[in-house]
């Protein structure tokens, strides 16, 4: 049976320092080099997955942006794509930030990925965001509305308080797929709207579907991991993930910071090999 292993990265495959261990990344390319399906599926883009899993250099395909686009860790290729229809982004932006909620949008710009945002208008935590990412090739402070939804865009960040941010969560989720939680490491409060279609779980059913996968084993840490979860054969929480995931888990393994994920797969991977 061919099995396809899927890991969030943020609180479950990387560490508490955003980074995967030298350890992590000795299973995880030796198991793709000895012929193993693996494949990590983030809210992160390539840019700064590829970043905080350097020591990762096996070619395998990645998730990315929950499920908006896959691509080859190796040489950033595109697999896998989702936009939203034009006018549907520019409308749900437009009610956004007439309501003061001041998006970070992205988008593909003359083929090349951006992130957007009315630099004037940002809040702190949206402001402390953007930081994080000073020297980013995609990095695109605007001035006006019609430059925040020009072009292809593919993602809409929320960054603030969580009454507001719910109201629109409750208004959106059933229109497109929302993520509402908590950003594991600032404590800030998200919500992360994309195209219907696109999720971890349909990205992996996608690849499943087009590399011929009898199985999908999956490892999250975070409630937007559930999706994945229901369409896993075998679904596997870390230690410290949030309690609603374990419940849909059919075991618990190891912390993040223990490597749980990388010495399950040692372990288990190997086994089955043998």
């Amino acid at each position: 049976m061919k099995t396809l292993y899927v890991s969030d990265l943020d609180g479950t495959l990387l560490r508490s320092d955003e980074r995967t261990s030298a350890y992590t990344n000795r299973v995880i390319n030796e198991l793709v080099q000895n012929g193993a399906a693996f494949t990590y599926a983030t809210a992160r883009s390539y840019a700064t997955a590829h970043k905080v899993t350097a020591g990762m250099t096996a070619a395998f395909p990645v998730i990315v942006y929950n499920g908006v686009f896959v691509r080859d860790n190796a040489t950033g290729e595109l697999l896998l794509e989702n936009y939203f229809e034009q006018n549907a982004a520019r409308e749900l932006i437009r009610e956004l930030t007439e309501a003061g909620v001041f998006p970070i949008v992205y988008a593909m710009i003359r083929g090349k990925e951006k992130f957007s945002y009315l630099y004037k208008r940002v809040n702190p935590a949206t402001e402390e965001f953007i930081l994080s990412r000073k020297g980013d090739s995609r990095d695109r402070p605007v001035e006006t509305l019609p430059e925040l939804t020009e072009r292809e865009v593919f993602y809409i960040t929320c960054i603030g308080e969580e009454e507001r941010l719910a109201r629109f969560y409750e208004k959106y989720r059933e229109i497109h797929h929302c993520v509402y939680q908590k950003e594991y490491y600032s404590g800030n409060q998200f919500l992360e709207i994309l195209p219907k279609e696109a999720s971890k779980a349909n990205a992996t059913r996608r690849l499943k579907e087009l590399y011929g996968y009898d199985r999908v084993v999956a490892f999250g840490d975070g409630k937007n991991d559930i999706d994945l979860f229901e369409l896993a054969d075998e679904a596997y929480a870390v230690a410290n993930a949030d309690s609603m995931l374990k419940a849909a888990a059919t075991a618990v393994i190891g912390t993040n910071d223990e490597d749980g994920v990388a010495r399950w797969l040692e372990e288990r991977v190997k086994k089955d090999a043998d």
